[in-house]
Formats: structure tokens, C-alpha cells, sequence
């Protein structure tokens, strides 16, 4: 039989690690601010539910364990939200602090809204779904993460990633997926520079890819059915096998495997460091 919380409805808590340690809590409208500048009011806390609650404090979850948050807003100043937690669900709530998700694991995001610089890193088994987030530099080192009907904006995302499911999603990024592995992403828009550099295992189904000297020195990469759109100087020093739809600008030194395409604009084989045995295959 599940254990009943105990409820603290339209508090305010202003004051240092104001609930460590809380066992089975409900907190409803709540505020976490104050002159008192407290932190870690949540510190250390299991079975506990935020709803609709206002967090203005800084580092409010950390070490928690089975933690709800619904509704509600994270303030620019509550820095660092959640780090070292187990057990999360997020649901239509407002993220707008630095480094807001690190090092957590087992995380269920969905309807939320996140403007975080640093955001999940180095956190395991994130599912997200019809989520936008705006940041820096976002997933750096996470294993595991999957999302769906993910609108993304911002810089050097998922780097060092492992084991990453993208899907429906819009990715507007410069620098993704580098030396990320075991990457997959279907039926989704990647709009920016230089994409998955150094990456190992990238898969591209039906995507729909944007952006100059993209998908240079990778190993075991693959393009399915994709399109894409002002790429040049593509696959430089790459492992490929790539069936794309349309044209391709300019595709230079495949390292090896086969592009194929309906059209190239031009295929640069010269200058290479390295052994070119590619193949690029145009239509007929």
C-alpha cells in the first residue's frame, strides 16, 4: 500500500536545507524564496511531490530519491535543480536555471519548457517527450536518453553521448553528436554546422539535414533515406553507407564506403591525409 503524504499547501520557505531530508511529502503552491537566500531546501528527500510550486532558491534537489515535480516554475536563480536524483518525473514544468539536470538517473520529462546553459549532463536514462529545451551545451557524457517531440535550440549538443533514441524531433544545433556513439535519430529535422563529427555508430533515418561540412571523420556511419540541404564538403575522412534523397553540394575524400544520391554538385578527391576509397554514386 502506497504511503500517504503529508501535505503542505501555499508555504513559504525561505530558509537553509528547509525540508532535508523529508520523507513522504506533497507540497501544493508552494514558494521556495526569500530573503533568508537559503538552499538545498530539499536536500536528501524521498516520495515527494511538488505541484504548481516556485522555486527561486538555488540547488532545491539534490541526492533525492522518487521525486514528482508537476507544474511549477525553476526561476533564473534556483541554479543547479536537480543533481545526483533518482527516480524523476517532470511534467509541464518551467526550467530556467544553469545546469538544471546533472548526473541523475532514471528522469521522465514531458511538457516541459527548459532555458538551461549545461543542461544533462552526464545523466542516465532520460526519456523526454514534446519538451523544449534551449541550451548551451546540453547532454554532454549522457547514456541512454530518449526523446520524442523534442524541440531543441542551441550549441555542442550531445557530445560524448552513448546509447542516444531521437525521434519527430527539430534540432537546431551547431557541433551535435560529436564523438557521440550509438546514436539514432528518425524522422527528424538537424539544422546546423558541422554534425556528428567524430562519431561512431550514427544512424539518420528520413531526417531531414541542414548545415555546412557535416558527418566528417566517422566510423560505422548510415544515412537512410534522408535529404539534405546546403551541405557541402560532406563525409570528409568518414565510414559511410548513405542513400539520400535529392542533391548534395559538394561531398569530399570518403574515406570509406558508398554515398549515393541524385545529384552532387561536385566530389572533391584530393588532399586527403588519410586513404580515400569511398565511393560516390549518382543516380541514373
Amino acid at each position: 500500500m502506497e504511503r500517504e503524504r503529508k501535505i503542505l499547501q501555499n508555504e513559504r520557505f525561505g530558509q537553509e536545507r528547509a525540508l532535508y531530508n523529508a520523507r513522504g511529502l506533497r507540497l501544493v503552491g508552494c514558494r521556495f524564496e526569500g530573503e533568508e537566500d537559503g538552499e538545498s531546501a530539499l536536500k536528501e528527500g524521498r516520495d515527494i511531490a511538488a505541484e504548481n510550486c516556485y522555486m527561486d532558491l538555488r540547488y532545491p534537489f539534490w541526492h533525492c530519491r522518487g521525486l514528482a515535480v508537476r507544474g511549477g516554475e525553476m526561476t533564473e536563480r534556483c541554479r543547479a535543480a536537480l543533481w545526483y536524483c533518482r527516480g524523476v518525473s517532470l511534467e509541464g514544468v518551467a526550467m530556467n536555471g544553469i545546469k538544471a539536470l546533472r548526473e541523475c538517473r532514471g528522469v521522465a520529462m514531458r511538457g516541459c519548457t527548459v532555458h538551461s546553459p549545461e543542461f544533462g549532463w552526464r545523466s542516465r536514462g532520460v526519456c523526454i517527450e514534446d519538451c523544449t529545451i534551449e541550451s548551451e551545451y546540453a547532454f554532454f557524457e549522457a547514456r541512454g536518453l530518449r526523446a520524442r517531440g523534442l524541440g531543441f535550440a542551441g550549441k555542442y549538443s550531445f557530445q560524448y553521448a552513448r546509447g542516444v533514441r531521437i525521434e519527430r524531433s527539430r534540432l537546431v544545433t551547431k557541433d551535435a553528436f560529436w564523438h557521440a556513439k550509438d546514436v539514432t535519430v528518425t524522422d527528424s529535422e538537424l539544422n546546423g554546422e558541422y554534425l556528428g563529427w567524430y562519431s561512431e555508430g550514427l544512424t539518420l533515418v528520413r531526417c531531414r539535414i541542414k548545415g555546412t561540412q557535416p558527418l566528417c571523420y566517422c566510423k560505422r556511419l548510415r544515412l537512410v533515406d534522408c535529404t539534405m540541404e546546403g551541405c557541402d564538403l560532406a563525409f570528409e575522412c568518414s565510414g559511410v553507407r548513405a542513400d539520400v534523397r535529392g542533391h548534395i553540394d559538394s561531398v569530399k575524400n570518403v574515406r570509406r564506403g558508398r554515398v549515393v544520391a541524385d545529384s552532387v554538385g561536385e566530389v572533391v578527391c584530393r588532399g586527403s591525409a588519410r586513404p580515400v576509397r569511398g565511393k560516390v554514386v549518382v543516380r541514373g
